[in-house]
């Protein structure tokens, strides 16, 4: 069984019909490229699946769980919004760190926040606040910011600001994690060291949908390609084909401006 099932998500606003019903599946393990021309609801996608918008329509089931099925008329509970969401992990474009927290601060918050909510707490807080603060440490290491545990987000490069938001993103061990065009807010340099640790993810076998208008780590990490444009799946297959041997025109024309 998929991981991730998605099946005719739709989403309009204001009588705008930004998803026109995109269906896909994923395995555990695997790594999804999106691409597409800006405006063609790539991140809308995203911000669907991670309930920051809730669908007008459709499915989406993560191991055999539903999370949202439109036939249900009841909708969703903030509460079942809020456990939806710890499926997810979601690194934003522009990074959204909390400027009053330390790097450390930042990835241990939603841990913390989460670990109150045990019937335990009380009697294992302390505890609790080691192992997460161990986890975290650990975190920040594997992408590379071991030595700048107690940076604030303003002390820290575009670059590094990204890998801690990855770190947080990872805190809460989610099923699948999103990336919305991760290395768009960043200068080229900088781009290159927040790719390597989502390759390193990848090579780990981490979950992932990347949002992204870098065609060559496109090709490089995927092992799907979503090519996304007027709200629907347009072409979707391994790199080699969407990327180097597309089958729709369309595609074919989004792909030329990315020739040099």
């Amino acid at each position: 069984m998929a991981l991730l099932q998605v099946q005719e998500l739709r989403k309009s606003f204001d009588g705008l019909q930004v998803l026109k019903g995109v269906s896909f599946e994923m395995n555990q393990g695997e790594t999804v490229s999106i691409i597409g021309p800006s405006g063609g609801g790539k991140t809308t996608l995203l911000r669907c699946l991670n309930f920051l918008e809730i669908p007008s329509g459709g499915r989406i089931a993560v191991g055999g769980e539903t999370l949202f099925d439109a036939e249900n008329r009841r909708g969703l509970t903030e509460k079942e919004i809020r456990q939806n969401r710890l499926h997810f992990g979601l690194v934003f474009q522009s990074f959204n760190l909390f400027p009053q927290y330390t790097a450390l601060g930042n990835v241990s918050l939603a841990p913390r926040l989460r670990a109150k909510e045990r019937p335990d707490y009380k009697a294992r807080h302390k505890e609790l606040g080691e192992e997460i603060e161990a986890r975290s440490v650990d975190l920040l290491k594997r992408v590379g910011l071991g030595d700048k545990l107690n940076y604030y987000p303003h002390q820290l490069s575009g670059g590094q600001q990204q890998r801690v938001a990855i770190a947080r993103a990872l805190a809460l061990t989610p099923d699948v994690l999103f990336f919305d065009e991760p290395t768009s807010a960043l200068d080229p340099e900088l781009t290159g060291e927040v790719l390597n640790v989502i390759r390193q993810l990848a090579a780990a076998k981490m979950t992932m949908v990347v949002v992204t208008h870098e065609m060559s780590f496109a090709a490089a990490v995927s092992d799907k390609v979503l090519f996304i444009d007027g709200g629907v799946i347009a072409e979707e297959g391994p790199p080699e084909q969407v990327l180097r041997n597309p089958l729709e025109e369309r595609t074919r024309q989004f792909l030329r401006g990315y020739e040099k």
